[in-house]
């Protein structure tokens, strides 16, 4: 039950928990057993989900521990409020084999311990590692122990593209850690005051944004009397980052750039080099010769036209639901009267814009073949969604500590709400309307009161109403939902071989193509890119992913 802007952190931990079987030389020994220490012979399988084992049993596994870890007391990431719990409520003592430091290292180290097969009970995995592991057949099937221990509330989280991203031959491999794909659909951000100055509507179409784009970039809306403003926010990553990426914009022209999608026939086509790409490319390239977008956008990155946002250059971009954290609320902090809206991506035509999302999961935690309690995950998995968000939630003791410590990073495994977010969104504007906080849960309650606080004056809580309130990026999320227009990514497998071979080759020569074109090449190029992309390894992996594809149904 992190907040957003924890769950930006959690995004960069969660990326070092998948590689987080290695790491510093703190490897204990798997002999010693302390007097009335639990039995690591095989003990009888508990009854059910979260039932006790009878006879305690130790279990193995590795992760990361950077910098942000933080404890309570004399708690440390081998004795916490989660290993206890474990041990007290489960009968389970979890020892870390390996407990890395930095990112770097525990890739290195992973690499080694799956070629040499030294691997703990209990290992944390992405996508490509667990592919390694079940063609290495060194990892167990979990379809039973998913059957049998998964919670009803783990299997609302887990059931569907989630569960079956870790399928291969229809057999379960692995137990996701799930998290929100509707939080990654893109927002269209709007200086609201920019078009209040310049008596702009809102936008509606894409004829609207980019009347809107030439007005911030020609009518001088910040009114300083200088040529410095941009029309439109784009990084050098064009289609991606969270900050000032156009994936948004390419949706708008129904174009769906490194996403496999379904064509008319139900196989899978990937759409950065489907003709709609070319006209939104086509389009962004009339942009940038009108003098819409930066001219140096090819050498920046979302964080530096983030700082041309806060510097009040940029009125409008496509970004993420947790930009008034970082870095519009810098700006506002720079500039009171500064103010930004959230909008739904529009239409370049009467179809309604349809957000593109990932897979929604972090990470995947798969078990050694031969492991003496294989449901032991599933059981820790379960213990962690309970206490977030079962009947008996307790979120101040388990996530987050009332001095702000947060404690969810001490469980080694994890699964989120795929709602939870907006869930959080829901309950806020509900009690803001009431004035009844009585069913908001410790998150929920904290978020209310950092927007009553807003409300109340302080503009350093604007961030919370813009991504929690009323009139924030989850009411564009919550529209999204309703009307079932997140278009997810149809891929959700381990890279195929070809993607190992070649993908990187193919991403690089996709991103200079589009850069080139938007700077005013001709169109030509695009269709060049397509040829070349489906001779030097894309007809490839179409069928490489049309055949995964077939395998999962």
């Amino acid at each position: 039950m992190k907040t957003v802007k924890t769950m930006i952190a959690l995004l960069a931990v969660s990326s070092m928990i998948v590689v987080s079987a290695c790491g510093s030389s703190t490897k204990e020994s798997s002999d010693a057993k302390p007097n009335g220490g639990p039995d690591t012979n095989a003990a009888e399988a508990p009854a059910g989900p979260l039932s006790k084992y009878a006879t305690p049993i130790e279990v193995t596994t590795v992760r990361t521990a950077d910098s942000s870890m933080k404890f309570t007391g004399g708690d440390t990431i081998e004795n916490n409020e989660w290993t206890r719990a474990y041990k007290d409520e489960l009968g389970i003592h979890l020892k870390y084999k390996w407990i890395a430091t930095s990112g770097d290292d525990a890739t290195q180290k992973m690499n080694v311990m799956i070629a040499s097969g030294d691997l703990p009970d209990i290992i944390p995995v992405n996508a490509n590692q667990l592919k390694q592991l079940v063609d290495a057949d060194m990892v167990e099937d979990m379809s039973d122990v998913y059957a049998k221990y998964a919670t009803p509330l783990a299997k609302k989280f887990m059931d569907g593209t989630q569960l079956d991203s870790a399928k291969f031959n229809g057999k379960l491999m692995a137990i996701p850690n799930t998290n929100s794909s509707i939080d990654g659909a893109n927002v269209l951000w709007v200086r609201t005051d920019w078009l209040q100055k310049l008596k702009l509507p809102e936008p509606k179409t894409m004829d609207d944004v980019l009347k809107i784009a030439e007005a911030f970039a020609k009518q001088d809306p910040d009114g300083n009397g200088k040529d410095d403003t941009f029309g439109m926010g784009i990084n050098k990553g064009i289609g991606g980052g969270g900050i000032m990426g156009l994936g948004g914009f390419f949706n708008g022209f129904h174009a769906y750039p490194g996403a496999w999608v379904k064509d008319n026939s139900g196989s899978l086509v990937y759409g950065s080099i489907l003709p709609e790409t070319r006209s939104a490319l086509l389009k962004l390239q009339e942009m940038y010769k009108n003098g819409l977008l930066d001219k140096e956008f090819g050498v920046k990155d979302g964080s530096k036209t983030g700082e041309d946002a806060v510097a009040g250059k940029i009125g409008l971009y496509y970004g993420a639901m947790w930009n008034p954290i970082n870095p519009l609320q810098k700006g506002k902090d720079l500039d009171p009267k500064m103010e930004w809206g959230a909008y739904k991506i529009v239409s370049v035509d009467s179809a309604p814009a349809r957000p593109q999302v990932g897979n929604p999961v972090f990470a995947y935690y798969a078990v050694k073949k031969g492991a003496k309690n294989p449901e032991a995950v599933m059981q820790m998995v379960n213990l962690f969604i309970e206490k977030g968000w079962g009947e008996n939630a307790d979120f101040s003791h388990f996530f987050s500590s009332p001095d702000g410590i947060e404690l969810f990073k001490h469980a080694p495994f994890n699964a989120w709400s795929p709602t939870k977010n907006l869930d959080v969104h829901l309950a806020v504007i509900e009690s803001l309307k009431t004035g009844d906080t009585s069913k908001l849960n410790g998150e929920q309650r904290a978020t209310y009161e950092k927007i009553k606080q807003f409300n109340n004056g302080d503009n350093k809580q604007w961030n919370q109403a813009r991504v929690f309130g009323e009139s924030s990026s989850f009411a564009v999320i919550n529209q999204y939902q309703k009307e079932n227009l997140p278009l997810m990514n149809e891929f959700f497998g381990a890279p195929t071989k070809s993607m190992g071979d070649k993908k990187a080759t193919l991403d690089k020569m996709e991103l200079e193509t589009f850069t080139k074109i938007i700077m005013g090449e001709p169109i030509s190029a695009f269709d060049k890119f397509v040829e070349d992309w489906k001779k030097l390894g894309g007809n490839d992996m179409t069928s490489e992913v049309n055949e995964w594809a077939k395998s999962v149904k």
